[in-house]
């Protein structure tokens, strides 16, 4: 029998979600499976991958084969790696100190880097969003502006009006007055 480590798909249309199991290669894709060892989420960024490390290894050391995706799943998490550093053990090229120090830099390094990348991703965002803002602040500013224009038009034509409306009064006033002495 062989034995394959592969996605499993889940979610919505669209959408996908997957989950990491370790299967029978005669087993259909969604179906029936041996372990799920973790999840990929490949919607998010960067992808979130939540793998148990120490059954990804296990299987790995048993023979199981992983797929194409999964391969890069793993050696991004740094499971194919520990392999080699085992192998390299296992020869007498180094000792097991030697290999949990260079598999531990590595991860140190790794988890630098894409906390560097989610920094980045939230800096951008950040500063797109403060573009955004000054953006509608302008188009703010120049309605504000409209408006004020407009109400400062329609103020001076009411001033206009009243004054000739005063104008007309005293006039018309005068003549009454004139006629009653």
């Amino acid at each position: 029998m062989s034995v394959k480590m592969r996605l499993a798909r889940h979610g919505r249309k669209k959408y996908a979600y997957y989950h990491i199991v370790v299967a029978d290669s005669r087993a259909p894709r969604d179906g029936r499976y041996i372990e799920s060892i973790g999840t990929y989420n490949p919607n998010s960024n960067p992808a979130t991958i939540n793998l148990d490390f120490d059954k990804a290894y296990d299987w790995l050391t048993k023979g199981a084969q992983p797929t194409d995706t999964v391969r890069a799943i793993l050696s991004y998490k740094g499971v194919l790696y520990k392999k080699h550093l085992m192998g390299g053990v296992k020869k007498g090229a180094f000792d097991l100190a030697e290999a949990e120090r260079r598999l531990d830099a590595w991860m140190t390094e790794k988890d630098a880097k894409i906390q560097a990348k989610i920094d980045r991703l939230a800096a951008d965002a950040d500063k797109e969003f403060k573009k955004q803002f000054a953006a509608e602040v302008k188009v703010k500013e120049q309605k504000a502006a409209a408006i004020a224009a407009k109400n400062a038009e329609l103020a001076a034509e009411a001033q206009a009006a009243k004054e000739a409306e005063a104008e007309e009064a005293p006039a018309a006033e005068a003549p009454a007055e004139g006629a009653e002495s």
